[in-house]
């Protein structure tokens, strides 16, 4: 545990104030991976001071990329002119916990002809496997070879365009396929794939930089490779999951918050949830207004999904919400098999979840019969009580704080320096808000 790795907080106070989310940790990091496709500078406004750009800088400096970061201002500059091969040694040391390493393998292998990933961490939340990464990779071309501390993969030649069906529409896959079929000689047609908001900002990079790629109501990918790609200017979307946590913090803790920076176009399905469990929002031309009106929220049954569904990172800060709604709330976790190990310390401090391998409140799903406790049920309300938390992941941390800011007493949470990863500047907006706090 680092220093200042500790919040103690004295809960019981409702957030109040105005705060302000910037460019979406799930697409500024991609971005910045993409500028190595080009052949000019690109440059990248409306970036968050989070640890995941500067995880992202490093792994670009490493390979000869020139990066001007100006986390003030949030722009990011990167001129690729110089990009070549990185020792091992830095990629793992600059990786860390990192998954974005995977997504380096098919610029690198357009630009130098070799990429290497490390041994992959990340959130402790389910299962990731690289292993359909891979297999795309081979589909395109690439050579892959096991070594001690991780993968390294080689394209002896140009990567060829392909085709490949995802048995489920992963973020990650699909990401991968489109940074690497741009510059692939050939179609690649990519059946199945993802389509978040994040993703087509993505896309919308993409295309500045000259690559040609069409998406189909099917969620069919078809992506027309070139021989080149320039540089881009562009301004990040907003971080709808940032949002929508503190607009469950609003709710949990009986606040107001005004997200500026927020967009409704986003967070249309999170909205409606809100709105159902008794929450209020007022959409303006800077942000959203998030608050609970008073009196009891009510129980509601929520199912996780791909976009266009209720996002699965919206689950676990909603999650301490609805310990504070009358009845029984249904979450059906349908995206990760794992997502609900931060209940724990729900139920330490009051909480009454209870948690089931049945798929609850809503279709049957792929976690259904495999064993995983991927549905919970939740009686509410419940006063919940001070206690010492451990950060468990990213969401899941940041849905600890929430409770601990609706607790009556003084908790301490540890771990809280990996919420750095995603959440900009947490500790100054929670002061912003009227939270009682020091960090230790």
């Amino acid at each position: 545990m680092g220093v200042h790795d500790v919040l103690e907080i004295e809960g019981g106070r409702p957030l109040k104030g105005e705060i302000k989310v910037r460019g979406a940790k799930n697409f500024v990091s991609k971005a910045m991976v993409a500028a190595l496709l080009g052949g000019g500078e690109s440059v990248l406004r409306n970036v968050p001071q989070i640890r995941d750009v500067e995880i992202v800088a490093d792994l670009l400096r490493a390979h000869g990329v020139a990066v001007d970061w100006d986390p003030v201002e949030g722009i990011v500059k990167m001129d690729p002119s110089g990009v070549g091969a990185a020792k091992s040694a830095d990629i793992i040391t600059h990786a860390g916990s990192s998954r974005v390493p995977i997504l380096f393998c098919g610029p690198l292998l357009h630009r130098i002809g070799e990429a290497f990933i490390p041994d992959l961490g990340g959130c402790n939340i389910g299962g990731r496997p690289i292993d359909y990464h891979l297999e795309a990779m081979r589909l395109f071309g690439a050579e892959v070879h096991k070594e001690p501390d991780g993968v390294r993969l080689r394209a002896p030649r140009r990567l060829q365009g392909m085709q490949m069906e995802l048995a489920y529409p992963s973020v990650g896959a699909t990401e991968q396929l489109l940074l690497t079929a741009v510059l692939a000689e050939g179609v690649t047609e990519l059946r199945g794939g993802a389509t978040e908001p994040e993703i087509l900002d993505l896309v919308a990079v993409l295309q500045q930089m000259g690559a040609i790629i069409s998406l189909e109501t099917d969620r069919t990918y078809r992506i027309e490779g070139v021989d080149s790609l320039r540089g881009y200017h562009h301004m990040a979307l907003p971080d709808r999951i940032e949002a929508a946590s503190w607009a469950g913090a609003a709710l949990a803790t009986g606040g107001d918050i005004t997200v500026l920076g927020a967009r409704q176009l986003d967070l249309t399905t999170y909205l409606n949830y809100f709105r159902k469990v008794g929450g209020r929002f007022d959409v303006t031309d800077h942000g959203i207004r998030f608050w609970h009106p008073g009196g009891p929220l009510k129980a509601i049954a929520v199912e996780t999904g791909v976009h266009p569904g209720f996002m699965t990172d919206w689950q676990q800060p909603f999650v301490v919400a609805l310990t504070q709604a009358t009845g029984l709330s249904i979450i059906h976790e349908t995206v990760y098999e794992q997502r609900f190990g931060f209940t724990k310390a729900l139920n330490r401090m009051g909480a009454q979840i209870q948690l089931y391998r049945e798929c609850l409140g809503g279709q049957k799903c792929r976690f259904g019969r495999r064993n995983y406790e991927h549905s919970a049920v939740v009686s509410g309300p419940t006063p919940l009580h001070a206690a010492d938390i451990r950060v468990p992941d990213l969401r899941g941390g940041f849905s600890h704080l929430i409770a601990a800011m609706a607790a009556k007493g003084k908790s301490s949470v540890a771990g809280i320096d990996l919420i750095d990863r995603g959440y900009e500047h947490f500790a100054e907006k929670l002061e912003a808000l009227g939270a009682g706090f020091k960090r230790l």
